[in-house]
């Protein structure tokens, strides 16, 4: 029997205003006779007809019709293909929630025919094969960081069209990863569209259209088509070269609340209000959305399904996810599984501020038990490697300090509950926290806070020593990235990385770059001439992760069956993956990560070990001579990587 939570008075008296609004989201529905104008609203709304998409009188005013409770229609006979419109219901005008095509900077919505806007071939496009998320290898991109820079090589910096060209897509293929998740490609609010001409930047975790792609990515907002045909035509080229394509989702709060879509049209509706009366503010943004309200919900349902059905979306990041409803999040993941169950849905299981909702009720981390199939960021994980998210001038594992080991060891095992992991010592949380280990993302950085480089400079002091050379700084910087990522692609989550920490990417130190310049979020291609043994490890261990399927064990039966951790000291991780036979060509592997600042000894059990990984080089033919005996020595600030055929 499920347990039922009770909601306080307010909550529950909150909910039901609006939940006998007939219909679905608002829309509009045109052809060449006519066009339909349909609003979830309060009070009377009227339609606006525009030439333009900005500036200039309406051409046209229509009062819409009662069609039900709080919803309206309004038809426009005619054909009114390139016009725009506007809804109003006496606060501001704003193209209603759900338009699907907007003028330039999205105040008005657009009419045209979204068939129109399908590249060549659309229709037979194939989203790659996937057996198990436990096969993702997810890429963060921001589209603006990845081609801006001119060493990037590209015609088309900063835009969708970028990752259309041969070099983009050979780039990432060599690279090896099979999924993109990119940092908010809606139409976002923080950047002026008619201004494309002077540098502005921002990450775009401020919605304004949420079902419309952004258009400054593209090679003419002003054109409303433009957008979402180059937007597929992206999809499309990555899809053919078998890259999925994850949507960063931030449903959970607007730019503004006056000024949101949300609010004109049906006020105070889709945010929840404290007991006092003010807007509740869990994501540090002003406001927070009201998912469990049955119109927010639909919405969010709705809008999930509309970019897998017309833009061929792969997968869903949830920004906050903490701040959705439990009840929400499922409902969504059962209507993507009647799409194609294996589009990967996963979020930030928490917060950035106390909800107005029960916190038991809540999409958080500790409760992804309770959500089917949909994963969440370890920052257990994370932490234990690079040091705690509060303080970026503190260390942890890669800075050589015990005492994270069991933290480290809950990752590993993809935050499933394990009998050699003692989760008294994990540093988050005190039970496991997935059902199965692909509802774990692992990573040890993100575009959130510092980048791998720019962490392990401010957490350890010796990399910033002048009385050291140069060299031999970079040395141990570039051992220590690669230790960090060698243990999220061995761990038995799903592999996350940042873009660009191939290239050894740093961001000059800033913490919070979400509206830095390009100089400090654009990727220096050239780092790539300066440090290839680095892209080169990292090719090499996706490569590793992709050839061998003992590390992507996929469920919890298998994890505690065939991975086993080795007794070793303070600032070492060891662990085996047996009895392999009929799961993968090497019949025993030993993964050893050691942070220590010396070559350390460890006993492994009996036997004659091929060495594939040792000193920041991954050959899986072998390194050097086999190794027999129960010892290797692992040299300092490094993993080894070893199997038995």
């Amino acid at each position: 029997m499920k347990k039922k939570y009770m909601l306080p008075a307010f909550l529950a008296a909150m909910i039901t205003v609006g939940a006998n609004a007939q219909g679905r989201f608002d829309e509009m529905t045109y052809d060449k006779t006519k066009t339909v104008f349909r609003l979830n609203a309060p009070s009377l709304p009227k339609v606006r007809i525009y030439k333009n998409g900005q500036g200039g009188r309406p051409v046209k005013t229509v009062k819409m019709r009662a069609i039900g409770d709080n919803r309206w229609e309004a038809t426009v006979k005619g054909d009114l293909g390139g016009m725009f419109y506007t809804f109003d219901i006496g606060r501001g005008e704003c193209p209603g929630t759900f338009a699907k095509a907007v003028g330039v900077n999205g105040s008005r919505g657009a009419i045209i025919n979204m068939a129109d806007t399908d590249p060549v071939g659309w229709a037979d496009d194939q989203r790659p094969p996937l057996a198990s998320p436990a096969d993702l290898v997810i890429y963060e991109l921001h589209m603006r960081d990845f081609s801006i820079s001119p060493t990037s090589g590209l015609q088309h910096r900063g835009k969708y069209l970028a990752l259309t060209e041969p070099r983009a897509i050979d780039y990432l293929k060599r690279l090896g990863v099979n999924a993109i998740h990119f940092q908010p490609l809606f139409d976002f609010a923080s950047i002026d569209e008619t201004q494309l001409y002077r540098p502005q930047f921002n990450w775009g975790y401020d919605p304004k259209n949420y079902n419309v792609p952004e258009g400054s990515y593209s090679t003419d907002p002003y054109q409303p088509g433009v957008r979402i045909r180059e937007f597929k035509a992206m999809v499309q080229a990555l899809h053919k070269a078998g890259i999925r394509v994850i949507f960063d989702a931030v449903y959970n709060h607007t730019f503004d609340i006056a000024g949101s879509n949300f609010q004109l049209t049906y006020p105070d509706y889709y945010y929840r209000k404290t007991a006092d009366g003010r807007y509740s503010d869990g994501s540090g943004c002003g406001n927070e959305t009201a998912s469990e309200r049955p119109l927010m919900r639909e919405f969010m349902i709705e809008s999930v399904k509309y970019w897998v059905n017309e833009f061929h979306i792969d997968g869903f990041r949830f920004d906050l996810m903490g701040i959705h409803d439990i009840e929400t999040m499922n409902q969504i993941r059962a209507a993507v599984d009647q799409i194609d169950p294996t589009l990967y849905i996963y979020g930030e299981g928490w917060s950035a501020g106390a909800c107005a909702y029960p916190q038991d009720s809540l999409a958080m981390k500790a409760n992804t038990h309770r959500l089917n199939g949909i994963g969440a960021f370890s920052d257990d994980m994370r932490d234990a490697l690079r040091g705690p998210f509060s303080d970026d001038t503190k260390g942890a594992f890669l800075a050589g300090i015990k005492g994270e080991e069991e933290s480290l060891k809950f990752g590993i095992v993809g935050g499933i509950a394990h009998k050699q992991v003692d989760m008294a010592r994990v540093n988050y949380d005190k039970q496991p926290w997935a059902n199965e280990p692909t509802q774990q993302i692992s990573y040890v950085s993100c575009h959130d806070d510092m980048c791998l480089v720019d962490r392990l400079k401010a957490s350890i002091p010796g990399l910033t020593d002048a009385t050291r050379s140069e060299a031999d700084r970079m040395a141990e910087l570039i051992r220590l990235d690669l230790l960090a990522q060698t243990a999220v692609f061995t761990s038995q989550g799903v592999p996350f990385m940042l873009a660009g920490e191939e290239m050894l990417r740093d961001k000059k130190g800033v913490h919070n770059s979400f509206a830095s310049p390009d100089s400090i979020n654009e990727l220096n291609w050239d780092n790539l001439k300066q440090h290839p043994q680095v892209f080169e490890y990292y090719r090499a261990l996706i490569g590793l992760r992709k050839h061998h399927p003992a590390f992507r064990l996929a469920s919890a039966d298998a994890v505690k069956s065939h991975l086993e951790f080795i007794a070793t000291g303070d600032c070492l991780v060891a662990f085996r993956l047996k009895d392999l036979e009929g799961i993968d060509t090497w019949r025993e592997i030993v993964v050893i990560l050691n942070a220590n600042r010396a070559a350390v000894p460890v006993t492994i059990p009996e036997g004659e070990y091929t060495v594939a990984c040792c000193n920041g080089v991954i050959c899986e033919a072998g390194i050097g001579m086999p190794v027999n005996g129960s010892e290797v020595v692992v040299p300092r600030q490094s993993a080894m990587i070893l199997y038995k055929k």
